[in-house]
Order: C-alpha cells, then sequence, then structure tokens
C-alpha cells in the first residue's frame, strides 16, 4: 500500500510539474503578443492600405513580398509561388524545419474583392479599436494573427522544433482556371499535415470558430421548346414552350429540395423567348422574343452550396430527375461546373479541435467558443484540406463585419486576444 501511494504522489508530481511548465510556457507566449502588439498592429494599417484585389497582380504579390519578409525574420523557409498557369499572381508559402509533433497546416490569403477602381481603397480609424478598411476582417487580419502566434513561438524557442506550413493564397476571392493547378499548393500541403488552422474572420463573433463550410461549384440549365405562333401553345404539335418548361424545373428544385438542412441552390441569370445570348463571362446577355410566340430557349445560371459531398451528391441527383421529367414539346439538360469550392463536412476530429480551442479560450479568459452555423459559413480555402487532414478549424482571424463591403471593420481590440488563442492552441497541439 506504501509503494502504491508513493506512485502516486511521483505521479501527482509530475503531472504538477508538467503543468506548471506548461504555464510558464504559456505564459511567455501571452506576454510575447502584448509585447509586439503594436508592431503588429502598425503592419496590420500598411497592408490595409497597399491595394491586393485578386486581379491586381502586381498589388497581391507586394503585399506578399511584405508578409514574407515578415516570415523570413522569423527564419522560416519562405517560397513565392508563381500563378502564371491559373493566371492569377500566386502564393506564398513558409515553413518552419522541425521535427516536433503533429504537422500544422496555417491558412491565409493576401487578396481582396476591392480592385484598384474600387473607391475603398484606405483605413479610417472610427470609435474605439474599430478599424475600417478594405480587406482588415477579409482578411489581412487573420495573416497578421499567423505571425504574431508564430512570433510568440519563436520567442518562446519553440517554433524551430514544430512542422508548420503557412500557405497564403492569391486567389481566394476569385479563384485562378484551372482550379486544380489554383489550389494545388494548398492540397499538396494538407496531404503532408495532419490538423489544418484557417484564419478567416468567423461570423464577425470571436466567440464563434468553423468546423464545417458548405462547398460551392456552378450549375447551368438550357431548356429548348418549339417556336411558334402562341395561338397553338399547349397544342400536341407544339407544346408549352420553353419558358413554362424552365418554371417547372425551377418550381420542383424548390419543391423537393428547399427543405433539406443546409443545401441551397440559386438560380442567379435567367434569359429566355425566341433567341438568347448569354455571356458566361459577363454573367449576363440579352434575349428577343414577343408575347405573341412562344419561347423557343430559355438559359439559366446559378450555384449549389451543400454542407458535404455525399449532400451535393444526393441533390445533384434529384436535380437532374426533374429536368429530365419534362413538359410536353421541350427538352432540358443540367450540367454541373467542374471546380468549384468543395465542402469542409463536420467530423469527429473538427469538433475535437474546437474543443482544445474552446479550453484554450477559457483558460485564457476569453469565455466559450462554439460553433458557427454553416449556413453562416461560406466557402473558403480550408475546405480544400477535406478529406486530407485529420481535423480542421477555421474562424481564427480578425472579428470583423460588413466583409466585401465599403463597410468593411476590424476591431483591433480583439488581435492580441485570437493570437493568444492560436499560439496556445498550436503549443498545446505538439506539446
Amino acid at each position: 500500500m506504501k509503494r502504491f501511494f508513493s506512485l502516486l504522489l511521483i505521479i501527482s508530481y509530475c503531472v504538477l510539474n508538467l503543468n506548471a511548465q506548461n504555464n510558464k510556457t504559456e505564459k511567455k507566449l501571452l506576454a510575447s503578443v502584448d509585447q509586439h502588439n503594436e508592431y503588429y498592429t502598425e503592419l496590420l494599417k500598411k497592408i490595409v492600405n497597399m491595394n491586393s484585389g485578386t486581379m491586381n497582380f502586381e498589388g497581391v504579390q507586394a503585399v506578399g513580398m511584405v508578409l514574407r519578409a515578415e516570415f523570413d525574420k522569423l527564419g522560416m523557409e519562405t517560397e513565392w509561388l508563381p500563378g502564371e498557369s491559373f493566371n492569377r499572381a500566386g502564393h506564398l508559402v513558409a515553413r518552419t524545419k522541425g521535427k516536433k509533433g503533429p504537422k500544422l497546416l496555417l491558412i491565409g490569403h493576401l487578396d481582396t474583392v476591392f480592385e484598384p477602381d474600387s473607391p475603398f481603397q484606405k483605413y479610417e480609424m472610427q470609435d474605439g479599436n474599430i478599424l475600417k478598411g478594405p480587406g482588415v476582417a477579409d482578411m489581412k487580419g487573420g495573416d497578421v494573427i499567423i505571425l504574431m502566434a508564430l512570433k510568440a513561438l519563436k520567442e518562446a524557442k519553440l517554433l524551430e522544433d514544430m512542422q508548420i506550413e503557412v500557405v497564403m493564397t492569391g486567389d481566394e476571392e476569385k479563384s485562378g482556371s484551372p482550379i486544380e493547378l489554383s489550389k494545388k499548393a494548398l492540397t499538396d500541403a494538407a496531404k503532408l499535415a495532419h490538423i489544418a488552422l484557417a484564419f478567416e474572420n468567423a461570423d464577425g463573433d470571436p466567440k464563434t470558430i468553423v468546423v464545417s463550410r458548405r462547398g460551392s461549384s456552378g450549375w447551368s440549365l438550357n431548356v429548348k421548346g418549339n417556336a411558334a405562333h402562341s395561338s397553338q401553345v399547349f397544342s400536341d404539335k407544339v407544346g408549352v414552350g420553353a419558358v413554362y418548361e424552365a418554371a417547372r424545373i425551377l418550381n420542383e428544385f424548390y419543391v423537393q429540395l428547399s427543405k433539406e438542412e443546409n443545401l441551397t441552390f440559386n438560380p442567379g441569370v435567367i434569359l429566355g423567348g425566341t433567341s438568347v445570348q448569354y455571356d458566361e463571362g459577363e454573367s449576363g446577355g440579352s434575349a428577343f422574343g414577343k408575347s405573341n410566340v412562344v419561347a423557343q430557349e430559355v438559359k439559366v445560371s446559378g450555384d449549389i452550396r451543400a454542407v458535404s459531398l455525399e449532400q451535393l451528391k444526393r441533390a445533384k441527383k434529384i436535380m437532374q430527375e426533374i429536368v429530365a421529367d419534362n413538359y410536353p414539346g421541350t427538352s432540358a439538360k443540367l450540367v454541373f461546373k467542374e471546380g468549384g469550392y468543395p465542402p469542409l463536412a463536420p467530423s469527429e476530429g473538427n469538433r475535437e479541435l474546437l474543443e482544445k480551442y474552446n479550453q484554450v479560450s477559457q483558460d485564457l479568459g476569453f469565455g466559450e467558443v462554439v460553433a458557427v452555423n454553416p449556413r453562416n459559413a461560406g466557402a473558403a480555402d480550408v475546405s480544400f484540406t477535406s478529406g486530407y487532414v485529420d481535423m480542421a478549424i477555421d474562424g481564427m482571424g480578425l472579428s470583423g463585419a460588413d466583409d466585401h463591403t465599403i463597410n468593411e471593420t476590424g476591431d483591433l481590440s480583439k488581435l492580441s486576444m485570437q493570437a493568444k488563442r492560436a499560439a496556445v492552441l498550436m503549443y498545446r497541439l505538439v506539446n
């Protein structure tokens, strides 16, 4: 019995000693973030003022070079991957040389939706810590948080031993083509990683994190009918025309699928008449027809978003069955476009990672963190890790509001908090 209690004392001592060491290390991480918060706040302001709209290749690369210099200071191997093969600026990659712990993939992006012709080009401070500026929340704030967390890990003499790869893409807002090349840097990194941490703004609330994102892809519908005088519509020879058939199909999409949780499908453009000209690149076109002529053609373009590949496959099957059940005198063809963003399906691994992040947040006094409803989480680069990593979360970036609008803001008071959460989480994952 004495030996048993002696063993318990030894185990208790070891656990307490380990906890004390962890606590000491974590205090170093927190202190580093606080020490360098002002520097990184100014860095954020600097890159927000640099236009990096997706199609401004020089601007995207310029932001990439500013951030590359920061990774170089941390002693990481850095690389710029040119984007000529997919008609975009390119991507920034940074890696550590260590071999300790699981392999972590950190995800950011350099581009914004604000091109050089946008009126929204420079930041301005609003009340308190609110910075209004292009891309501050989506996602230059998240890029800076990555740097802040890695800086803290370096100063605690941890970074060199860790296995970390950072991928900051240059085309998250408007993916290059072919998408297989556009996202190759991400998928290659994901294949080697165990855990993916992405630094988009979640839904503007630092009490939330993303464990599941819906994918996004496009579809087109082309409907044919028999052109004839309107007096002959509904006859055996003419049938109902293309417009009625298109209306039937879209209505049945709604009736049969609109109640399925986390599935949406939106017909964004529709043109119909005797003749139709549609330019996919311009997302628009023209149609000619007369009220006394049965419509011969309808073109519809839309998107579909699903929370898992299984849900997407099932929805596509039902939509094709609806399209095939034609009204008299009509035919229709539904085409789902290649590429697009895959879904980040909810998984046990993702939920487990959320719990780890939640524990970190509570231990640091920042409160509970819960999962974002997938309906509030659009497509993002982290989805390309799905099926490769054991666990993934997104939304670790800077809290903000009105992303993609000229009213976009970021809350600078949350910059250090998010960096502390990230640094401690990565430390615990490795140790």
